[in-house]
């Protein structure tokens, strides 16, 4: 919701200053400028990205529209669905969640966390590991390697998504330069045809280094950096997973190792002991 509040901000600042100062906004209008600086800006990023990225890329735009998925409400749930995992197979053993973590979408215990079951990436990881600790025979250290192995490799990922945007930002400046020269020859092709015809041309040039610049750091920037911090939050997601099967892998009671995975939770999003409590009694 912010994005699109911030967005209609830098636009509504910009053209309301441009027209206060007798700026007509039909001389913005260059489809000719938009087509060389967009596409030039996609064709970059497909010649340094493989497909997955740039589709991340495009997602992650969308992401940030939408809001993030991990919010307070939603590592309550985390917490309630770990400790409802860690009581049952302290009461029924490990090997009955066998079928719980293999088919998570119908399961008992799963299927009532749907903001859970709606991240891929901690579905997959929380699976993967309680199947790991089925198998039995190994140990905590081992196990916590495992899971940083694992951890690193979606971080990293999630991180060159943030990254080829912001490659593409500060590519904009330069882009919109391209396109200004490129309107410069077509001027300078069009001096014989007078004074008016020659400003036209000039001031179509000149929207391309305004529109990069623009897309650069008004647009394209922000939006790499809120791409970032949203991957810091989902991070934490998995982290507080990650922390809370360590406890339990240890022996610990499933409230302590609830509380392990509560405190590496952002200040921010963090649940207070109070609400935890009061979500694992429900």
């Amino acid at each position: 919701m912010f994005v699109i509040i911030g967005f209609v901000l830098v636009m509504v600042a910009m053209l309301g200053g441009y027209m206060m100062h007798g700026g007509n906004l039909l001389v913005l209008v260059q489809p000719s400028e938009f087509i060389i600086i967009g596409g030039v800006a996609l064709g970059s990023m497909l010649i340094a990205n493989p497909m997955h990225i740039v589709k991340g890329v495009f997602a992650g735009v969308l992401k940030t529209l939408k809001g993030p998925d991990v919010n307070k409400e939603a590592f309550l749930d985390l917490l309630q669905l770990l400790y409802e995992t860690f009581q049952f197979a302290k009461k029924e053993g490990l090997i009955a969640l066998e079928k719980h973590v293999e088919e998570p979408k119908s399961s008992s215990i799963f299927s009532k966390y749907h903001s859970f079951l709606a991240n891929h990436h901690a579905e997959v990881f929380l699976c993967d590991t309680l199947k790991v600790l089925l198998s039995g025979g190994i140990p905590p250290h081992d196990l916590e390697e495992l899971m940083d192995i694992d951890l690193e490799s979606l971080h990293k990922e999630e991180h060159e998504v943030a990254h080829a945007l912001n490659t593409v930002s500060d590519a904009f400046p330069a882009i919109g330069i391209v396109a200004a020269v490129l309107g410069v020859i077509i001027t300078m092709g069009s001096v014989s045809e007078g004074a008016e015809t020659v400003g036209a041309h000039v001031a179509a040039a000149l929207v391309g280094t305004f529109l990069g610049v623009l897309l650069s750091y008004g647009i394209a920037g922000p939006l790499a950096r809120n791409i970032g911090l949203m991957s810091e939050s989902e991070a934490s997601y998995l982290t507080c997973i990650k922390v809370s099967l360590l406890a339990f892998s240890k022996g610990l009671p499933a409230t302590v190792a609830i509380e392990y995975g509560r405190r590496v939770i952002e200040p921010e999003l963090r649940p207070t002991f109070e609400e935890a409590e009061g979500a694992l009694k429900r």
